[in-house]
């Protein structure tokens, strides 16, 4: 299963807010050994994957503990992060391989097989395989003796048992190997499932039997208390990221950092918020957690009904309202906005809504405004994709602003139908005497940096959405 990919810069980094780009638009193939190109790029790529503990969405929020700890990285090494997510693990490596990523950061097991083709950092943590399987439907009534009768704990019994793992995996050599120890007989499925999904597959009663990482099996037993994960099949393991083999100088560093922040305050709190911490994990796996729910928000069938409406993609719009309420249709801003979309309540009179009105009212006045801004901008800017940048802007601070820091960009030379790098760079100066009281400006003085972040975060947050909001998702077998 290929996942579709995303790029984004971690949001902490001084080189900005993040970026989106699918991996086939990403930029040529670099010399990996080449730090000091990375450093020049300001820009680390990585490649992670999707789960309940490396990356997901939880109330609209990207969070994971692979993600933290690229953020963390990224912010260290004082450079951009862009991140491919994608659970295809011969993808992955290819990736690596060929130069279009400098790092994969997944639970990649370190083995003396892979050691053949990337260089490992050093250890993130460390765990063993464990076979995973179902209790007896009646196991809340047992005792541990029968309970422990019920299930395979000696790796002998697995003979003659079909096991699905994740293709490619190292679950898989580990199976073959452990076949031929006990003399034959394990039936090994291959499949395009993370070990996540199989976990998945087994607790709902489609197989009987995968392998995962034990961290992660005891993770996902929170959710899924009919399965077992206490039989182990390998010895303890190493879990590290990977680098290219001759990436000598970026594994330095990365090894460097990974020493010292193992050994901090921070790690151990994301160690213990992902793997030990089961009120979380309980928590995150509810209605919000998107990669169990497919839900981003409990008003998406709304969303979906008012951004249909108004031609736009409702991810697009749930970002939106996520940036303005956190999805909170009782939000009060200090100004005065209110509900989903903060809509100002002389905007909001105009649309026949109070802050009694129902988050499905809230949601159809928001989307009518944002229809009465591109009308009014549909004009000016052909280009779809730009004019919505402009319609997120003169959603945050007006249109007047933005039409304003359209004229300095055509004075000066700059795009005025482009708003990364151009109309955004000219609505900052807005606040600059300079400027504000240009001839061309009407509208005076503007703090335009709250709209360039309000941009930036709505768009890179859909990225996230789209990609993890995709029935491509939920693969078949």
């Amino acid at each position: 299963m290929l996942i579709p990919a995303i790029l984004l810069s971690g949001s902490c980094t001084p080189k900005g807010e993040p970026r989106f780009r699918d991996i086939e638009e990403m930029r040529p193939e670099r010399k990996p050994t080449n730090l000091e190109l990375i450093r020049q790029e300001g820009v680390l790529r990585v490649l992670t994957e999707y789960n309940s503990t490396s990356y997901f969405l939880y109330r609209g929020q990207p969070l994971g503990f692979q993600f933290e700890m690229l953020q963390e990285l990224a912010n260290h090494m004082d450079l951009a992060l862009e991140v491919v997510v994608s659970n295809d693990l011969e993808r992955n490596f290819l990736d690596l391989q060929q130069g279009r990523v400098d790092l994969i950061a997944m639970n990649l097991t370190v083995t003396s097989q892979r050691k053949q083709n990337v260089a490992f950092t050093e250890p993130l943590l460390q765990t063993r395989q464990v076979l995973v399987q179902r209790k007896p439907l009646n196991w809340e009534k047992m005792n541990n003796v029968q309970l422990e009768a019920s299930l395979i704990r000696n790796q002998l019994d697995l003979a003659g048992k079909m096991v699905y793992v994740q293709a490619g995996s190292v679950y898989e050599s580990r199976l073959r190997s452990l076949s031929n120890e006990i003399g034959g007989g394990i039936v090994i499925r291959e499949v395009n499932l993370d070990s996540e999904r199989l976990i998945q597959r087994v607790a709902l009663e489609e197989i009987d039997y995968s392998v995962c990482d034990e961290n992660v099996g005891l993770v996902n037993t929170t959710y899924y208390p009919q399965l077992d994960v206490g039989t182990a099949i390998s010895f303890p393991q190493y879990v590290a990221w990977a680098v290219h083999p001759h990436s000598d100088s970026l594994l330095k560093v990365i090894n460097q950092w990974i020493t010292e922040f193992r050994n901090t305050d921070q790690y151990a709190i994301l160690y213990h918020k992902y793997f030990t911490n089961r009120h979380v994990y309980r928590s995150i796996h509810s209605e919000f957690y998107t990669l169990g729910s497919g839900k981003i928000s409990p008003f998406d069938e709304a969303i979906k009904k008012e951004s249909e409406r108004i031609g736009w993609d409702w991810r697009l719009l749930a970002s939106l309202i996520y940036q303005e309420s956190r999805f909170n249709p009782d939000a009060v801003s200090w100004a005065g906005a209110f509900g989903l979309m903060q809509l100002m309540p002389i905007t909001a009179k105009s649309y026949g809504i109070t802050e009694k009105s129902s988050p499905e009212e809230q949601i159809r006045a928001g989307a009518s405004f944002i229809r009465w801004l591109d009308e009014r901008l549909v004009k000016v800017i052909d280009d779809p994709e730009e004019r919505i940048k402009f319609v997120l802007a003169s959603y945050n601070i007006g249109l007047g602003h933005i039409q304003d820091a359209r004229r300095l960009a055509e004075r000066y030379d700059s795009d005025p139908n482009v708003w990364f790098d151009s109309v955004d760079q000219w609505l900052l100066k807005k606040s600059e005497p300079e400027y504000y009281t240009d001839q061309v400006v009407r509208h005076g003085f503007a703090r335009g940096v709250e709209t360039y972040n309000f941009v930036r975060d709505i768009i890179d947050r859909y990225e996230h959405y789209k990609n993890i909001v995709n029935s491509d998702i939920i693969a078949s077998w």
